[in-house]
């Protein structure tokens, strides 16, 4: 048996395949290329439902003269294809228009340039914006926020903006140091230069006078930016997007942006979301549950979070609000940390507006204070000197304690806590997992886009298609596609 012919009866045991040169008779329509199920429906009927001029949309009533445009509902479903199926550059949904039948089904067959696609995410932030949020009171009106508990929790998403092109005054006077050293450096090479051959010298040192000019130029540049620096409200200044800020993370620091969401912990829908560019979460709580609230339009909300979102007046603010905050509060205790008695040792009694310590004996109310804009009270009593446990207490001559005025909405928070001790597995098992899908989904870079309007414009969209594609696994393809066109 020859070769050819033992390789054809090798290949007789594997599916083959149609040759490329036999003629085929293809579907007449591209509608018989798409499913009645497939997901690129649900993006069209979607679409179709919004009144797109409502929602801020520019380019729907079009122009008297001039060339034609593209009407924003087809640039929109392009976008929202795009971003299910994590193709979120404008020059690679340009390639696929041409070539991927799906979006030639989508948008008729047109094919925008990637100018064209990119200048619609620019221009509509306020209508994309509104797209995500209509999609949540779609959620709401099927009755999917039964409820009315959300979990909170921020993540740090990075910028189109190196860390090197990013400064601080630290960072930036230990690059001028570094500078400094460098130049000093060769200077002293030059030096060594000179006592060598002639041949020698004059290349070595032409070559360190190159680099030493170069590092004179950048120190010019650095002094430039030392100006700009001092002239901003936070000190810090990014170069190439100058939204984006130097934010601290477990690892080492990034140069991002962090993104807030609240997620409804029953379907893990993100019912609310915002980008701000400050690292510390701990003045969004109130902000974050309130827009909770508003999206999913119930009066009662109980809104989880963790630890670094404590904040006196935040929780406050959600208590005067009608809304439940469940947050664990921060150890910060050098007492403890030192092996002596916590603050937690000290029971207070309300009716005698006094504290009981661990020797038994009563702390009473001595002033009040304004610290940091907050009212206190500080209780300590005047037998501390002679405790026999007073090294277990303090090194000072008394333990004094400090009370907050609103300390009782505090106490009272803690007490749902410890009834409900599984609410931080809740949290965790509702909040994070949408973060690592949505980062696994943007790639290592993250966002695309530069400065803060704009990424949170593109933050909508990624939030769209997350939330689209939990609605698909809840209700499946054919259910969601019926309910929208209910």
């Amino acid at each position: 048996m020859g070769i050819l012919q033992a390789w054809l009866v090798v290949m007789k045991r594997f599916i083959e395949g149609q040759s490329r040169t036999q003629s085929a008779l293809l579907p007449a329509s591209i509608d018989d290329y798409v499913s009645d199920t497939n997901p690129v429906r649900i993006v069209d009927v979607f679409v179709d439902e919004l009144d797109l001029g409502k929602l801020g949309f520019t380019g729907v009533d079009p122009a008297d003269t001039g060339r034609p445009a593209y009407h924003p509902a087809i640039l929109l479903k392009l976008y929202i294809y795009g971003y299910l199926n994590r193709i979120q550059s404008s020059r690679r949904l340009e390639r696929e228009a041409q070539r991927n039948v799906e979006l030639m089904w989508l948008t008729g067959c047109l094919s925008p340039d990637f100018k064209t696609i990119a200048n619609f995410r620019k221009n509509n932030s306020k209508g994309i914006r509104g797209v995500c949020r209509q999609f949540v009171g779609l959620c709401r009106e099927l009755g999917l926020f039964t409820e009315t508990m959300v979990a909170i929790d921020g993540s740090k998403f990075k910028a189109v903006n190196n860390r090197d092109r990013n400064f601080t005054s630290a960072k930036l006077q230990r690059r001028m140091e570094e500078i400094e050293s460098s130049i000093d450096r060769y200077l002293v090479a030059m030096d060594t230069a000179d006592r060598q051959e002639p041949s020698v010298a004059i290349v070595r040192k032409e070559r360190l006078q190159d680099k030493i000019a170069i590092l004179k130029m950048r120190m010019k540049e650095l002094e430039a930016i030392k100006i700009q620096l001092d002239n901003t409200t936070d000190k810090q200044i990014s170069l190439t997007d100058p939204d984006a800020r130097s934010m601290k993370t477990r690892g080492s620091g990034m140069v991002g942006y962090n993104v807030q969401t609240a997620v409804d912990t029953k379907h893990h829908l993100i019912v609310a979301h915002e980008v701000i560019n400050t690292g510390s979460d701990r003045d969004q709580l109130s902000t974050m549950a309130k827009h909770a609230r508003e999206a999913m339009g119930t009066q009662n909300l109980t809104a989880i979070a963790d630890r670094g979102y404590f904040k006196g007046e935040e929780i406050l603010a959600c208590h005067e609000a009608g809304i439940t905050p469940m947050v664990p509060k921060t150890t910060t205790s050098s007492a403890k940390a030192d092996g002596r008695f916590d603050r937690a040792d000290f029971i207070y009694d309300a009716e005698k507006n006094e504290y009981a310590c661990p020797a038994g004996e009563r702390l009473i109310w001595r002033y009040a204070s304004i610290e940091r804009g907050l009212e206190s009270h500080r209780y300590w009593s005047s037998r501390c000197s002679q405790c026999e446990i007073k090294e277990k207490c303090t090194p000072s001559e008394q333990r004094r304690v400090t009370r907050w005025v609103h300390e009782d909405v505090l106490e009272a928070m803690q007490a749902r806590m410890d009834q409900m001790p599984d609410s931080m597995r809740i949290r965790r098992q509702t909040v994070e997992h949408p973060f690592g899908t949505l980062k696994a989904w943007m790639g290592a870079t993250h966002f695309l886009t530069r400065g803060l309007e704009r990424v949170r414009t593109e933050m909508s969209l990624h939030i769209l298609a997350y939330n689209l594609k939990r609605m698909m696994s809840l209700m499946g393809n054919a259910g969601l596609i019926a309910a929208m066109k209910a």
